[in-house]
């Protein structure tokens, strides 16, 4: 049985969202067929060493060093399985940097292909399977969703190594990684809250689980750090990546009468909507500096190449085992975008000073008094929410306004 962290408030379409790629370039994608393609890597003298050292790694209970490498000595063989295409300009797009990145590091070590548009659902297994059938010793699995296909799938490929980014199940054969993206959202909210001038701020947030309820309390106390009147309006959409519901979800929290926007969704489509009425707009896993100059913020970025650059190393070494990862701002896996010009200079000063004190101390922005909604103290004064807190999440903190959707 695999080993599993925080399980009453998991959500099967929990997706812990979080490394985004700081893209120059807005790329509009739709649709929800079924793609691949085998990228293979950059001739080997091109390659850099990669250490293969990671810092933030848990291993499992009992975990043992499983060997996952082609026994005859070929190039290793990796697959990134993606919910959504690679020019999303969000989410799957930041996930694919991560694979390029391993391309950079290993040259002809590593053979790289990747799956896109791969629907959450009885179709991820099929897709595992004929990855393993193509001589994939490692998989990495980038949405929620594909959690159960992985659990299924590590069980079955006993010889493979399973790497699920986002999710909180284990097995000797499968790890979980993601990033404090709470942190950058902070940061976010604080760049919001100086931003507003009527204190009003709207919130996309795709699914009502922790991951996403605990970006959008960390934004919330952002915000009212900056201005403590701000209030947080928050619209469920219930998709990680619908650029026209996402745009239509935006307009309406400005017919609301928000004057900042914040999308935690994977696509830029927000950005849009807050374009047209030049309402200053926070992101998500992308940096959109270039593309909404006038009205760009800020963002939480992810890089997963912190993370799968040392663990494919590892592998290549023989030295893999199961664990679970959490990067953080001071190991680079979660950055903050670029600044927006305007971002005044002296709202950039607040948030690098709070930047580096979240670097040395993640999380602690959940430090008390901090009360959910109704007035209800969940975190007394003095005291820090611990990851086990964090990742299980499902309260909303006083400033924001809506519900939290019964599942």
């Amino acid at each position: 049985m695999p080993q599993i962290r925080e399980t009453n408030y998991m959500k099967k379409f929990w997706k812990l969202a979080t490394l985004a790629a700081a893209a120059s370039m807005l790329v509009a994608a739709c649709g929800s067929s079924s793609s691949s393609t085998d990228t293979t890597a950059a001739p080997a003298d091109s390659a850099a060493p990669a250490a293969t050292t990671l810092a933030n790694f848990t291993p499992s209970k009992d975990a043992a060093v499983l060997d996952c490498k082609p026994a005859d000595g070929s190039a290793l063989k990796a697959a990134w399985i993606y919910v959504g295409p690679i020019t999303d300009g969000g989410w799957t797009q930041a996930h694919h940097e991560g694979l390029k990145a391993v391309e950079a590091a290993y040259g002809d070590k590593v053979i790289a292909t990747y799956k896109e548009n791969v629907p959450e659902g009885p179709q991820v297994g099929t897709t595992i399977d004929q990855l393993v059938k193509d001589g994939n010793t490692v998989i990495f699995a980038t949405s929620f969703g594909f959690q159960d296909a992985m659990v299924e799938s590590a069980a079955k490929y006993p010889k493979v190594c399973f790497e699920m980014e986002t999710g909180y199940k284990f097995g000797p054969n499968l790890s979980e990684a993601y990033g404090a993206g709470e942190d950058g959202d902070y940061l976010a909210g604080m760049a919001a809250g100086a931003a507003s001038k009527t204190g009003k701020i709207g919130y996309l947030a795709p699914f009502a689980i922790p991951e996403v309820i605990r970006g959008v309390n960390a934004f919330t106390l952002g915000a009212r750090a900056i201005n403590p009147a701000a209030t947080v309006q928050v619209v469920w959409t219930n998709t990680w990546f619908d650029p026209t519901k996402e745009r239509q979800a935006a307009e309406s929290l400005i017919s609301a009468g928000a004057d900042a926007i914040c999308s935690a969704q994977d696509s830029p489509a927000a950005g849009e909507a807050a374009k047209v009425k030049n309402i200053p707009w926070v992101g998500y896993d992308s940096d959109q500096n270039a593309n909404f100059p006038e009205i760009w913020l800020t963002a939480t970025t992810y890089h997963w190449g912190v993370y799968e650059v040392p663990r494919i190393g590892q592998i290549l070494a023989g030295t893999w085992v199961p664990g679970d990862y959490y990067g953080n701002l001071k190991d680079g896996m979660v950055k903050l975008a670029s600044f927006g010009k305007i971002v005044t200079a002296d709202t950039q000063a607040k948030i690098k000073e709070k930047e580096a004190a979240l670097a040395e101390a993640p999380g602690s922005e959940f430090t008390g008094p901090i009360k959910a909604q109704d007035g209800t103290v969940k975190i007394a004064e003095g005291a820090t929410a611990s990851y086990g807190d964090l990742m299980s999440m499902s309260y909303l903190v006083e400033g924001v306004i809506g519900d939290i959707p019964k599942s």
